[in-house]
């Protein structure tokens, strides 16, 4: 249960310009476009695709580790993990049951079939942008399921880029398209609250001593 005022005492220990920075970075903040990553082998991809939804303001993603396992713990993305909220799931199936759920279109990032391009597509409806292996790509299932396909369009003889590099191209210049409308893409007040207190807590030493002492006073 939340407590305003539990987030009140704990923003005491804050520095102002710190409490001023996690209000800025929340007001850019979107749960209307959220990234998931399917089977990604590389940590440093994973990792990157992290950096990415933090440095664009993407407030979630969602992880599948149906085949390589609980790698991510191996490799920390550069503290950004503390800033965008990690989702993992043990299968395809279940992740895009959850984000279907949540009333996420699925959309597919492959270079083939019949995609959008990525100048040409506006995510009017919440949208959940699934990246895929670097040598295979998106599973079958995933493609089944989709909604909607996107590719970067490309000029040159490679056909495909980097997975993280075309997760930080597309989460970019989709983010920038959604927060240059007039759509209703920021958290809401309840949303934004709750990660206040959330990035207070991770931003305090021995934070759960202070909350101890906070409700027995």
């Amino acid at each position: 249960m939340f407590s305003y005022d539990l987030l009140t005492y704990l923003e005491g220990y804050l520095t102002e310009g710190r409490k001023q920075r996690f209000l800025e970075v929340l007001q850019k903040r979107t749960k209307h476009i959220t990234v998931a990553v399917e089977d990604v082998y590389q940590l440093h991809n994973t990792s990157a695709i992290i950096r990415s939804c933090d440095v664009f303001g993407i407030h979630d993603l969602h992880v599948i580790e149906d085949r390589f396992g609980k790698r991510l713990d191996k490799n920390i993305a550069m503290g950004a993990e503390q800033w965008v909220d990690v989702h993992r799931y043990q299968t395809t199936t279940d992740c895009i049951s959850k984000l279907k759920d949540d009333g996420y279109q699925i959309i597919a990032t492959t270079p083939h079939n019949d995609s959008n391009l990525l100048h040409d597509f506006f995510p009017a409806e919440k949208s959940a942008i699934f990246f895929g292996t670097e040598k295979e790509g998106l599973s079958e299932e995933v493609m089944q399921q989709a909604d909607g396909f996107l590719k970067i369009p490309m000029v040159g003889f490679s056909e495909s880029l980097n997975v993280s590099v075309s997760a930080a191209i597309i989460i970019q210049q989709l983010a920038q398209k959604v927060r240059s409308s007039d759509i209703n893409w920021q958290l809401s007040d309840f949303e934004t609250l709750e990660k206040r207190l959330d990035w207070t807590k991770k931003s305090i030493k021995d934070v759960d001593g202070i909350i101890k002492r906070y409700l027995l006073e």
